[in-house]
């Protein structure tokens, strides 16, 4: 004979399984708003993202190898784009080739940064507007080999780089506003690493490259002899009237200190180089990139203190909500806490909890009374048969002693019946009223 589980296992697993068939629409509705919510908000950022760099051995390349291993380490495959520079990589962003691009200011040839689609994560460097020129080919042009101006160029052989690099455009406006002529100018516009082999054969006489200067090709040519770095003596100027510049100075010594390189303070003027973004680009993404950002560039740099890095400031793009608040705010609170895609989760969802929440708790009412109704309805049920039996005594014509009988037989059933019934403790008043019923209906079936 199988074995009885004990009465108060019994009881428990009951009591469960009505609960559970009396919340059951109730969670299924519950279960099918959360995952309605999550396909309308889409809270998980995608595994990979686009990011266009630069030239090989460029800021921006260095940057960005930088860039992929720490998003690598929240899951994130950052797969980077190589591209002639800042021109290139905004108008691979205005394609939606790519969701990321390192941008430096005054590479936008519109009238207008206003443009649909295009937001900016921030500002995160400076780059200077390193004009290295050949110090045999300015001795040709001033006495003392020195240049400190941009007419000075007039007759040289320069290089402004390729047009995907965004200095054409850059230096295009600089010589405009110096009013020089350009036909006294001989252009070339080699890529990086050929226009510097050319340059240190002597068949350029000057180079400008505008870069970060953890550029090796900057550090090299900082420190090459025969090679010097124009001084922009009107660094001020430059910027009064293009508001995209900013004057700096690279300190005397900071290259090299033993060789006291540079020997002197050098003016320059500067970009700021932005990270852009596309507007379609997921919101949690454009966090984790902002807080990478902040690590990254937050240091003490030739041209900056410590933390004046990223900015929202020196912005030609609107600013993106979320990138924002990463700079300013620092790391959300969940994330300190919780791994990165939990926390994303969390604070992604919180909105929809809430409203979902302010649905089911009023219809969470209706699951007490549900429960109920099921567990009296086991007893309840059993009162419709009994009825009969004392309908049919009440109204009985012809040979009662047979009908007795057969009565009695349906009584001994609907006992039978009622013996099996099981019900939750807290309801077996309602069960032993059901059995001392059909015990007074067989009492007066009996009399």
């Amino acid at each position: 004979m199988k074995p009885r589980l004990p009465l108060a296992i019994r009881d428990a697993l009951l009591s469960l399984r009505e609960l559970v068939i009396s919340a059951g629409p109730f969670a299924l509705l519950a279960v099918g708003l959360l995952v309605l919510a999550y396909m309308w908000m889409k809270p998980t950022p995608p595994k990979h993202v686009t990011l266009a760099t630069g030239p090989a051995q460029s800021a921006y390349d260095a940057f960005g190898q930088r860039y992929r291993k720490a998003l690598a380490a929240n899951g994130i495959d950052v797969v980077l784009v190589p591209s002639q520079g800042s021109s290139d990589n905004l108008r691979l962003l205005r394609e939606g080739k790519v969701d990321l691009g390192f941008v430096q200011g005054g590479s936008n040839d519109r009238d207008t940064a206003e443009e649909s689609g295009i937001e900016s994560l921030g500002s995160l460097f400076v780059e200077p507007v390193w004009l290295f020129y050949r110090e045999a080919s300015a001795r040709k042009v001033v006495p003392n080999a020195t240049l400190s101006s941009l007419t000075q160029l007039q007759g040289l052989r320069l290089n402004v780089g390729p047009m995907g690099s965004g200095v054409p455009q850059l230096m295009a406006k600089l010589f405009d506003a110096n009013n020089i002529n350009m036909s006294r100018i001989i252009f070339s516009q080699l890529e990086q690493t050929p226009a510097t082999v050319a340059f240190l054969n002597g068949e350029v006489d000057a180079i400008v490259f505008a870069s970060a200067p953890e550029s090796l090709m900057v550090q090299m040519l900082l420190q090459t002899p025969g090679i010097k770095l124009m001084d922009f003596a009107q660094s001020e100027a430059y910027s009064r009237r293009f508001p995209f510049l900013t004057p700096v100075v690279l300190p005397r010594g900071v290259v090299n200190l033993a060789r006291d390189l540079p020997s002197a303070d050098l003016r320059l003027v500067a970009t700021t180089t932005a990270l852009l973004t596309r507007e379609q680009t997921h919101p949690a993404l454009l966090q984790l990139v902002s807080q990478a950002a902040r690590d990254m560039h937050g240091g003490a740099g030739w041209f900056n203190r410590a933390s004046a890095f990223p900015t929202i400031d020196h912005g030609e793009y609107p600013m993106s909500r979320e990138a924002e608040r990463a700079i300013q705010g620092g790391q959300p609170f969940l994330q300190r806490y919780l791994s990165f895609w939990v926390a994303n989760l969390i604070e992604r969802m919180w909105l929809a909890l809430g409203i979902i929440i302010a649905i089911l708790l009023p219809l969470s009412r209706i699951v007490p009374p549900l429960y109920q109704f099921r567990i009296r309805s086991r007893v309840f049920r059993w009162y419709g048969q009994l009825r009969q039996i004392e309908e049919r005594m009440a109204h009985a014509s012809g040979e009662r002693a047979q009908l007795s009988k057969e009565l009695a037989q349906e009584l001994d059933s609907l006992e039978a019946n009622v013996s099996r019934v099981s019900v939750p403790l807290s309801y077996a008043d309602e069960l032993y009223a059901l059995r001392n019923n059909i015990t007074q209906v067989r009492l007066r079936l009996q009399a």
